[in-house]
């Protein structure tokens, strides 16, 4: 993989959004594999509402966000209501979000958010256009990427480094369980305690420290009154899935 964009194809655009659509377009198109599945994937030749890319073997498509410098906790998207529809149909795509450094014109970062991992609580609703704008009232979003766990961000490229195709494979294979979680609610509190365990910042873990964020999930879910029950029902699981591992003595370990 090069991280490097073809500088070749921009030089007749003049527009700076024009030039990066075109590179960074271009890159991915000829440097990026499916992590679904590994095979190569394609740009589609015309715009299409949903998404930019597609894979040639198992039909998962992908919408490409780029971003100078970093990508930063949000992202954003269109349309607020086009975007909450998406996330009900079976049309919704996975997200690609490319980093960039203008000078040198690299990629700096790269990864996929398998749409398994998006729920309606991570997109943010935008404030409507003012009367003046040309389209007043419009109201936009914004996806929040600090609600999404870190294994649902699957790096291509981190910090300029090259991950191995192996391990990207891996990532996308190790949440596919949340693909058969299609209640949102049930959905969100898996990668709510999902999150939990990123915060604490180590492989191995207590139900005592998990426990911490009792009051964090009081605050997002008022009408449950047991939330220590639903934090270790979470744990088992995650547990089931593969996702955790059970050490005994109310201990796990992230596998």
């Amino acid at each position: 993989m090069l991280l490097s964009f073809n500088t070749k194809l921009s030089k007749r655009f003049k527009s700076q959004s024009q030039r990066i659509r075109v590179l960074t377009e271009s890159w991915v198109n000829n440097q990026v594999f499916c992590p679904a599945c590994g095979c190569d994937i394609k740009h589609y030749e015309n715009n299409k509402p949903v998404a930019d890319f597609y894979c040639l073997n198992c039909k998962e498509e992908y919408e490409l966000k780029s971003k100078r410098d970093s990508i930063g906790n949000k992202v954003v998207d269109g349309a607020y209501r086009t975007m909450i529809e998406r996330l009900q149909s079976s049309c919704n795509p996975n997200f690609f979000l490319l980093s960039y450094n203008l000078r040198s014109l690299k990629v700096s970062d790269f990864f996929v958010i398998p749409k398994h991992f998006f729920v309606p609580d991570i997109i943010e609703k935008r404030n409507p256009l003012s009367a003046s704008a040309r389209r007043a009232g419009w109201i936009g979003c914004n996806i929040d990427l600090r609600s999404i766990p870190q294994s649902g961000k699957i790096f291509f490229v981190k910090d300029s480094r090259i991950q191995t195709k192996n391990n990207v494979l891996k990532s996308w294979v190790k949440t596919l369980f949340l693909k058969n979680e299609k209640e949102p609610l049930a959905k969100g509190w898996i990668l709510d305690v999902m999150s939990c365990i990123d915060k604490l910042g180590k492989y191995k873990f207590s139900l005592t420290e998990i426990y911490f964020f009792e009051g964090f999930l009081r605050k997002k879910y008022p009408q449950n009154k047991h939330i220590k029950d639903k934090i270790r029902q979470q744990l088992q699981f995650l547990r089931n899935k593969g996702y955790l591992k059970f050490l005994g003595r109310g201990k796990y370990e992230i596998t």
